[in-house]
């Protein structure tokens, strides 16, 4: 069923809409959630969480692309539950791995002013993205976002592994300078 077609159901408030979700984005959630999660029954719970905010988010909203806001609240939920999950230890999976890499070049914080400096980071953080290559931009988003590992970015793009970890280190490297050149420091 056409996204279009979906949030439609949505709009009339009809049950359907959760079962077409489903069907059509159940997978690619449950991929995003598993990658961060690493655990089926907690992608599975992230997974419902996802529909009951569609549910209560739509209307009024309406997504553009339907797929692109399913991915975010399940993104967001899975990272808030893998938080809440490590709070005191470090788990297995690709998220720590993908955290770490990032901490090189991501100031991070917990204050008022801090988070206005979030804000601001993330403006510049979509307009560096713009600015890069395809490639660049695709490998990024795949890994710092979807939290792909670096073997799976490298069969869907065609491209070695190691290609992958030498595209993400540059970029990474670029995107700290931007930073600093913007006023954000380590």
């Amino acid at each position: 069923m056409e996204d279009q077609a979906i949030l439609e159901l949505y709009f009339a408030r009809d049950e359907a809409a959760l079962v077409e979700t489903e069907r059509s984005y159940g997978g690619y959630c449950r991929r995003i959630s598993m990658r961060i999660l690493n655990s089926q029954e907690d992608a599975e719970e992230c997974f419902s969480d996802t529909l009951l905010h569609a549910w209560n988010a739509i209307p009024p909203q309406r997504p553009s692309r339907l797929r692109l806001f399913l991915g975010r609240i399940i993104r967001n939920l899975s990272f808030d539950r893998y938080k809440a999950d490590h709070a005191q230890k470090r788990g297995g999976g690709e998220l720590p791995l993908v955290l770490e890499e990032l901490a090189e070049c991501i100031p991070g914080g917990e204050s008022p002013e801090e988070t206005v400096l979030g804000q601001n980071l993330t403006a510049v953080i979509e307009d560096f993205l713009r600015q890069c290559n395809a490639r660049e931009r695709q490998c990024f988003v795949r890994r710092y976002f979807f939290a792909e590992p670096v073997g799976e970015i490298a069969f869907r793009l065609d491209l070695s592994s190691n290609h992958v970890s030498v595209l993400l280190l540059r970029t990474r490297k670029k995107l700290r300078v931007r930073l600093e050149q913007e006023g954000f420091y380590l």
